[in-house]
């Protein structure tokens, strides 16, 4: 087996990274300052958390039609346009005179959103080799949080001067990553074109491993966008490892991906593919839905801080997910994808139902750097053993949505359900139910196999790998 250390990262992935820092960064300047953007309107606690639930309400909707579109087009112009998308809408929402524009224009940056998002999931799959998926997903992960790290300091910073600006600069980072990625990625073409033809960017291999390694080298020049896996390269990679598959390339010339599809009927019989989805959901509820939603609102109403407070509560969240991601993705790659799992959903459902509890600046602080430290232990993993169960030969762009769905379903229930609860009966018990939540995928996991090759599976009969 070759080392995954030995292995190097096709530089289309590299591209990608540096562009989901700059989405990142532009997210982060948002962050702490729409909910309360959403009060100025004169609305409560439930209300500013439906503005975050509606873009994530979006995503969830339109994923189905983001998945077709990916296998239509290939996942670089879907990558573009969601971006271009994304950076109209937020500039609208700078201009929203009333609560329901805002909504609007909020929820229209969500289709955007689940076009890039699933687009990059697919390009990371196709280009990465089994061996390095944990790295790569870490990697992709660290560059969004370095960028959520940055991102709610400026913002906070930036809401000073109005809470229009951090919106305007979010869609100038937008635009920046499509130019960049256009640019950067020109020379890469869709599914219908591509030729097969090694990257510099990955690194020959022989033996049992040949394989893994071809699929990394042909997938860059068919390359469209990615954050987890794709399987557009298989073809080529049996091809370019010497086993018979034709010229080498995985569409026709008519611009149809000819790849055997995995179907989310076919993905649901895996004990894994199950699990992640339970994780993703749980990990949409508290990551992407209340962080967003509530820790804002708790450090201005509880701890009476304001946009600075709440900036610097996201980034310790971020700064906690960014030293995980120091390991994780390494460790995933060698402990196995379940144990970072189970870690992660741990440390997460603990972390997180304490903040509620935090009666000053400094333990709410530190609990939102554990609870940030869960999640990034969580992601890398769950990411690969996607990754595992759709591989490099299959097209999975329905699975990819399904698992993409689930988090967006996550982020649209969990902020409602949290706001509620936190007008009703306090704080308090909005972050102990999104604790219980991830508590829950934690007993999915419990049950699901290992799908790290060489490591022992929890259910060997429940994968459709066998």
């Amino acid at each position: 087996m070759v080392r995954a250390s030995r292995l190097l990262i096709p530089r289309e992935i590299k591209v990608l990274i540096a562009a989901a820092f700059v989405i990142a960064l532009g997210y982060g300047l948002v962050a702490p300052v729409l909910p309360q953007f959403a009060q100025s309107f004169d609305v409560g606690v439930t209300a500013s958390s439906v503005i975050v639930s509606a873009f994530a309400f979006t995503r969830l909707v339109f994923a189905p039609a983001g998945g077709q579109l990916l296998e239509k087009f290939g996942e670089r112009p879907v990558y573009i346009w969601g971006l271009l998308i994304v950076a109209l809408s937020t500039a609208a929402c700078a201009f929203a005179g009333t609560y329901w524009q805002l909504l609007l224009f909020r929820g229209l940056g969500g289709i955007g959103s689940t076009m890039f998002t699933i687009s990059a999931m697919g390009l990371i799959i196709r280009l990465a080799p089994a061996g390095v998926r944990g790295r790569v997903s870490g990697l992709y992960a660290s560059s969004f949080l370095v960028g959520n790290i940055v991102g709610p300091l400026v913002g906070g910073l930036l809401a000073g001067f109005g809470m229009q600006v951090p919106f305007l600069v979010y869609a100038v980072a937008l635009l920046i990553a499509a130019g960049g990625v256009a640019w950067q990625l020109k020379d890469a073409v869709g599914p219908a074109e591509g030729s097969g033809t090694a990257s510099a960017g990955a690194s020959p291999v022989s033996g049992q491993d040949a394989a893994d390694e071809a699929v990394a080298a042909a997938g860059p020049v068919q390359g469209e966008p990615v954050t987890e896996v794709a399987a557009e390269a298989g073809t080529a990679g049996r091809a370019a490892s010497g086993s018979s598959s034709g010229d080498g390339r995985t569409a026709g010339r008519a611009g149809r991906d000819t790849r055997p599809r995995l179907t989310v009927r076919e993905a649901l019989q895996d004990s894994a593919y199950r699990a992640a989805l339970a994780s993703s959901f749980a990990n949409g509820w508290s990551s992407f839905g209340v962080r967003n939603s509530l820790l804002p609102l708790f450090a201005a109403a509880v701890l009476s801080g304001g946009s600075e407070t709440a900036g610097i509560a996201l980034t310790f969240f971020a700064g906690g997910t960014a030293l995980a991601l120091l390991f994780s993705g390494r460790l995933t790659d060698s402990w196995g994808r379940r144990p970072m799992v189970l870690s992660g959903l741990a440390l997460n459902a603990a972390a997180t139902a304490v903040i509620g509890f935090t009666d000053n600046v400094p333990l709410f602080l530190a609990v939102s750097a554990l609870a940030g430290l869960g999640t990034g232990m969580l992601n890398p993993a769950q990411q690969a053993a996607v990754a595992d169960v759709v591989g490099n030969e299959r097209n999975g762009g329905k699975v990819l949505a399904a698992f993409q769905m689930t988090a967006d379903s996550g982020a649209i229930i969990g902020p409602i359900l949290a706001g509620v609860l936190a007008d009703t009966l306090g704080y308090e018990w909005a972050f102990a139910l999104t604790g219980a939540v991830a508590l829950l995928a934690f007993l999915v996991w419990l049950g699901a196999r290992e799908t790290l090759a060489g490591r022992p599976a929890a259910r060997t009969g429940s994968t459709i790998e066998e």
